[in-house]
């Protein structure tokens, strides 16, 4: 499995301690207002927002938050006025970066990203300056087990999925987004723990990066998570599964 692609599974674990806290229930009523104002309040006819209320249901975010955001985005509810934007630039040793923001107030989004880039050796670049490099895709890891590793890459080619990759315990599984449900419901009919599952942005090639870089790497990264009003960040960074899982934890 790519660096890229296990750091999201950190990713994931982290969203759900951070829950405690707050601040995962924030960016899943954020996404699942957004996605309700863009295409309706129907979970079953409206892709983007049933991924959303996935995502809110991992981190256990209670079912009224659920409603409550999607009425916000459909008007039967009170709530901010928020506009996506999105940021791109730059970490240490050339590492592309995008950055997914929900906000009511872009100047101070803006400033506080700038600031976050600038702090941690990164530079905040202009419109479509790396976007080129990423790909819209649905990623999808979970835990082999005792399951045979074949079937439930065969099961998962035959709802539509582009990409199987084994390492060790783990299958990674890309597909379309179009796909990505029909090939989610086929893998975890297979019986697996599904570890991980988003439609996210990929990295079409990717940047080596050594164990001496990776903590600055990181840093910015987390840092950017770390802001309110940033919703998903994306690099194209590799770095040695060891030194990630070793570095991530002190990070």
């Amino acid at each position: 499995m790519s660096g890229h692609s296990k750091w999201a599974g950190i990713k994931h674990k982290k969203a759900v301690v951070d829950a405690k806290r707050g601040q995962a229930f924030t960016r899943a009523s954020r996404e699942i207002t957004i996605a309700a104002k863009e295409g309706g309040g129907d979970v079953d006819g409206n892709f983007r927002l049933r991924l959303a209320v996935q995502k809110a249901r991992e981190v256990n975010m209670p079912a009224d938050k659920i409603q409550a955001a999607i009425d916000r985005g459909t008007g039967a509810g009170k709530g901010e006025s928020l506009e996506e934007l999105r940021y791109e630039g730059y970490g240490p040793v050339g590492v592309a970066i995008m950055v997914d923001s929900m906000t009511d107030n872009r100047k101070r989004t803006a400033a506080a990203i700038r600031h976050v880039f600038s702090k941690y050796g990164g530079s905040l670049g202009e419109s479509n300056s790396v976007a080129w490099m990423f790909e819209r895709k649905g990623v999808i890891t979970a835990e082999v087990g005792d399951k045979d590793p074949d079937e439930i890459g065969l099961s998962a080619i035959e709802a539509g999925a582009d990409d199987i990759q084994l390492d060790g315990a783990t299958i990674e599984i890309t597909t379309d987004p179009h796909s990505f449900e029909s090939v989610r419901k086929a893998v975890a009919a297979t019986g697996v723990a599904i570890e991980n599952a988003e439609v996210t942005m990929q990295p079409r090639q990717t940047v080596p990066v050594g164990e001496d870089k990776a903590a600055s790497v990181l840093r910015l990264l987390e840092a950017l998570e770390e802001e309110d009003d940033v919703q998903q960040v994306y690099a194209n960074f590799d770095i040695p599964e060891d030194v990630l899982e070793r570095i991530s934890t002190s990070v």
